[in-house]
């Protein structure tokens, strides 16, 4: 391997993990304005929707508060699957 086939060997990796952190950042940015689009619409949903996907209105409370760079729909299916265990465990209970 000649002197120039190694410079530009390992000039080449700096450069694209540059480009890799900036592309995730901009994809994880994209993602969170895109999911707290998403959220935004489960706002415009009647209770009985909101029902049947386990959440109540004041769980949307919740997520508004969050800051932007965390996903309120990851707290909110948290949310959604806690609740959903706790009456699979007082259903079993019962019988």
């Amino acid at each position: 391997m000649s002197t120039f086939e190694q410079i530009t060997a390992f000039g080449a990796a700096p450069r694209k993990a540059w480009t890799v952190r900036v592309v995730n950042a901009l994809s994880g940015y994209y993602r969170s304005w895109k999911n707290r689009r998403e959220f935004l619409r489960l706002g415009e949903m009647s209770d009985a929707e909101l029902s049947d996907i386990g959440l109540v209105r004041s769980d949307l409370h919740l997520g508004v508060g969050l800051p932007f760079g965390s996903d309120p729909t990851v707290h909110l299916s948290t949310i959604a699957r806690q609740r959903l265990r706790l009456a699979e465990e007082s259903a079993r209970r019962v019988c």
